[in-house]
């Protein structure tokens, strides 16, 4: 047998979980390294830590008459390819709270919990860290505890430094506040809730006319005359509007409230009308911020498919007694979002359509 031969011969080495692509002491280290982030968002009802099979939370029903337990779940989109690019993650995840979080109190609950789940090609523990700590800083931002979560690593699905990032949020309510459709009535009015930037929705249309159209850089000026990158920008965390709606939902009457993701204002704000009521939009006292200008110039993108896919400065809507608009601005305001009233709830169809239309 020639030495060729006793080669080709030879076994090949035992296969490992490393060598396909998955590294279980990375995965450990990670968990090792987000421990802090997570203890920092513990709340009294939290029972134990990290590390078991599952989260135990201690809800205590005596706080209710009738209390409901009310669940979301999303994503952050096409905004984690832009982190991914940016090599920056330390703050996708308050988006990620924010579009969980931000759809219970939709229903009047308040945030309770939340899950994450991570997912990307190589596990590497300072990102997994990172991504980590900005759901734990939006967790602390909206009052709720991270209970627990998942990383996965998908080798050979997924390039090395992509990732995804999903998750669901748990909050209650007594079922005689729940927020909704069945207390709005024509005459109440709208309060809208700036948003200053996209949040996480609309970003494979703004990647596309930013990034691929217009060809433009990361490290490029957001804008003209802007002080800040192009990452900086669509970069900037979601506002967390649960804490600040709830604020208000003590001191005024309010009767519903739509968050404004995928598809828009007028779509969102749709589902919380009756059928027999329209919402008529005044966005004469809302500023757009420069972003979406910028896209549509450079996407030459119709206003009505503007309208249609992003906020355009309204992240919120509520719907409000009128009596309480007030009431409900200041205590907006003094938990730090800035609002104005946007219209009013007319007798119609369950419409909502801007005042000019």
């Amino acid at each position: 047998m020639s030495e060729s031969d006793a080669g080709a011969q030879r076994p090949p080495a035992p296969a490992t979980y490393a060598a396909s692509g998955v590294d279980i002491a990375a995965g450990d280290e990670a968990v090792r390294r987000i421990k802090v982030a997570v203890a920092s968002t513990s709340r009294p009802e939290v029972l134990g830590g990290i590390g078991g099979f599952g989260g135990a939370f201690s809800f205590d029903p005596t706080r209710y008459e009738n209390p409901v337990l009310v669940s979301s779940t999303d994503g952050v989109g096409t905004k984690a390819s832009v982190a991914h690019a940016a090599a920056r993650y330390d703050t996708i995840g308050i988006d990620l709270v924010a579009m969980c979080v931000d759809d219970i109190v939709c229903v009047g609950a308040e945030p309770l919990f939340l899950l994450d789940y991570v997912v990307t090609g190589k596990l590497v523990p300072e990102q997994m860290e990172a991504l980590v700590s900005g759901v734990a800083e939006g967790c602390r931002q909206a009052g709720c505890a991270l209970l627990g979560g998942e990383m996965a690593e998908h080798a050979g699905s997924m390039g090395p430094g992509a990732f995804d990032l999903a998750g669901f949020a748990v909050g209650a309510v007594d079922r005689a506040s729940m927020l909704g459709p069945e207390r709005v009535v024509a005459g109440d009015a709208l309060v809208a809730l700036f948003s200053p930037g996209l949040r996480s929705n609309g970003y494979t249309l703004a990647r596309h006319v930013l990034l691929e159209r217009a060809g433009l850089s990361l490290d490029d000026p957001a804008y003209e005359g802007a002080g800040h990158s192009l990452a900086d920008e669509l970069l900037r965390p979601s506002v967390i509007y649960a804490p600040a709606v709830l604020t208000a939902a003590k001191v005024a009457e309010v009767h519903a409230a739509a968050h404004v993701t995928g598809g828009g204002l007028l779509q969102n704000l749709t589902r919380v009308l009756p059928p027999d009521c329209d919402a008529v939009v005044d966005r004469s006292g809302i500023e757009v911020p420069p972003i979406f200008s910028e896209v549509q110039r450079l996407g030459d993108v119709d206003p009505s498919e503007m309208e249609r896919v992003f906020n355009l400065g309204i992240g919120m809507m509520l719907v409000v007694e009128p009596g309480s608009v007030p009431e409900a601005i200041a205590a907006l305001e003094s938990a730090g979002c800035l609002a104005a009233q946007a219209g009013r709830v007319t007798e119609g169809s369950g419409r909502a359509h801007l005042g000019d239309r």
